[in-house]
């Protein structure tokens, strides 16, 4: 299913097979693709004296691909990083290697110092690309591409320094504004996209009992900080010796009542007194530094919820179902775990070798403390039902095999009475052994178990159900000319009536009810009087 090709440098179009797809062909002793979307993808491979590869790879100038034959797409693309080399106590000796995806390009060059006031986000990424652009090889470099990540002022004001591109990339966007880094091939070159989003939603379901093998769910709350003391810009000091590390701050004591800090009561109750800084050097006013401490905390999350889990990818057996693809959320069930949600698939690992083999992270998903105390609870009460429809199976095997030791003490007795050839008491064994599979027939048949109904054979209903059932039609409406609820001549007949004023259907029903029939009556014959009348009458 998977093909694996390493490349001698970026002129080098054909490139060597090291694991082929087919049966017979050449294959990889191990191998797995890490795929992330919030950092830069990796893959590691081990080959042995016969692979193709062997004494063929250079750290950092051999290039590598995988693909996927069966989806007809590429799963990684990057360079050899490293080597690792292996003989065994059985004498066999292999290589793994560690690789790294294209991103990591960024890694080879370092930015130059500047300060930047009033730039947008697209330009800024931009001037690191340029930077970056200068220092490396052509094969290394990235162009500008889609940019849908925004400030909230459109506006940024930051310094470069010297450190490695990908690095300050990270520090002065990804960790500040969030979004993700995305290369996308074309004619004219390699693009990196900064998208605010990735991925789709999948109508595929991961759930327990159908496509999920096993789940972990990793709770942590120690980034939580119950206790913010809000530090504003720096307080200049008249000392010289003092350095940067050294400087007072200003602090929020004269605008809190003395204190320093500021405390999330319900947050405490929770986790007790964690105390956490807040720096903003940009911020002077107490009043402000104070406000914005406070807005800290009431967006701060109570903890961050990961999940790891290995599925079933069903897609490699049903085209119906969608595959399982990092970046793109699909709805987890699981409710032992109290789960039941569309969660993002953040990181995928690949099996080069056996392809039915994959795990994925979900999340990061991080909760207020409404939701962490929420989920907790649902949790325990998923748990609490779990337990009484343990407890009910339970009880049923405990009839069961109550029943069953029954019938072994009746067969126990059989065998003694046989031994000892005692007629009459192998007799009374028999009638005990039939008693005894009686009532473990009857335990059994006690279980429910319903099948389909049919007219003739109850099933989860009656057959006398089931034919009322099949015997209702499905009627249109009726038309003086078509048939329907009722005959095409009722519904005529019925058209005849108006209605001038509001009757009181009471007061009806109680002078009709003053009517006697003492005899049939023609009505055909009285329709021809009344006619005749009213003939006479003109």
């Amino acid at each position: 299913m998977f093909e694996v090709k390493i490349f001698d440098g970026p002129d080098d179009q054909a490139g060597t097979v090291i694991q082929s797809p087919y049966p017979n062909g050449v294959k990889l002793s191990a191998g797995t693709v890490n795929t992330v979307i919030s950092g830069i993808s990796n893959m590691s491979f081990t080959i042995n004296l016969n692979n193709a590869g062997w004494g063929k790879i250079k750290p950092l100038k051999t290039l590598i691909e995988a693909r996927d034959i069966k989806r007809n797409k590429r799963i990684f693309k990057g360079r050899v990083l490293k080597p690792t080399q292996t003989m065994s106590s059985d004498g066999l000796f292999s290589i793994e290697y560690a690789c790294e995806d294209r991103l990591a390009y960024l890694n080879d060059s370092n930015q130059r110092f500047g300060e930047y006031h009033d730039i947008t986000v697209r330009d800024f990424l931009g001037v690191m690309l340029e930077n970056h652009n200068r220092q490396v090889e052509p094969c290394k470099q990235f162009k500008l591409g889609n940019v849908t990540v925004t400030d909230p002022n459109d506006s940024l004001y930051r310094y470069l320094g010297y450190d490695k591109t990908y690095a300050t990339i990270k520090d002065k966007l990804l960790d500040r504004l969030g979004g993700f880094l995305v290369i996308r091939e074309a004619a004219d070159g390699n693009y990196i996209d900064y998208l605010a989003e990735v991925g789709e939603d999948s109508e595929t379901e991961i759930r327990l009992r159908s496509n999920l093998k096993d789940m972990k769910r990793e709770i942590d709350p120690l980034d939580v900080i119950t206790r913010l003391v809000p530090l504003g810009a720096k307080i200049e000091s008249d000392n010289p010796d003092d350095t940067g590390a050294s400087e007072a701050r200003i602090t929020i004591a004269d605008v809190n009542g003395g204190k320093d800090y500021l405390d999330d009561p319900e947050m405490i109750a929770e986790f007790g007194v964690v105390e956490g800084t807040l720096e903003l050097d940009d911020v002077s006013d107490k009043a402000t530094l104070k406000a914005k401490g406070e807005q800290f905390l009431a967006q701060q999350k109570a903890a961050k919820i990961t999940y790891s889990l290995t599925p079933v990818d069903v897609s490699l057996l049903n085209s119906e179902f969608d595959e399982l693809e990092a970046g793109n959320r699909y709805a987890v069930v699981n409710p032992v775990f109290g789960i039941n949600e569309r969660l993002q698939v953040i990181e995928k690992d690949n099996d080069l070798v056996n392809p039915m083999n994959i795990s994925l992270t979900i999340g990061d998903k991080y909760q207020t403390l409404t939701e962490y105390q929420r989920a907790s609870r649902k949790q325990v009460k998923s748990i609490v039902q779990l337990e009484r429809t343990v407890e009910s199976q339970t009880q049923t095997i405990g009839t069961l095999k109550t029943e069953l030791d029954s019938v072994d003490s009746t067969v126990q007795t059989m065998q003694q009475a046989l031994a000892d050839g005692d007629i009459p008491g192998l007799k009374q064994a028999v009638e005990d052994l039939q008693s005894a599979v009686d009532d473990l027939n009857g335990a059994i048949d006690s279980l429910p178990s319903y099948g389909p109904a049919t007219p003739t054979t109850d099933g989860l209903m009656s057959a006398a159900d089931k034919t009322k059932l099949d015997g209702l039609q499905s009627y249109e409406e009726a038309t003086p000319e078509t048939a329907g609820l009722m005959s095409a001549a009722d519904k005529t007949k019925l058209d005849l009536i108006t209605v001038l004023q509001e009757i009181d259907l009471d007061a009806l029903s109680e002078k009709l009810a003053l009517i006697g029939v003492t005899a049939a009556v023609d009505l055909d014959d009285l329709v021809s009087r009344v006619e005749a009348l009213e003939g006479g009458t003109a």
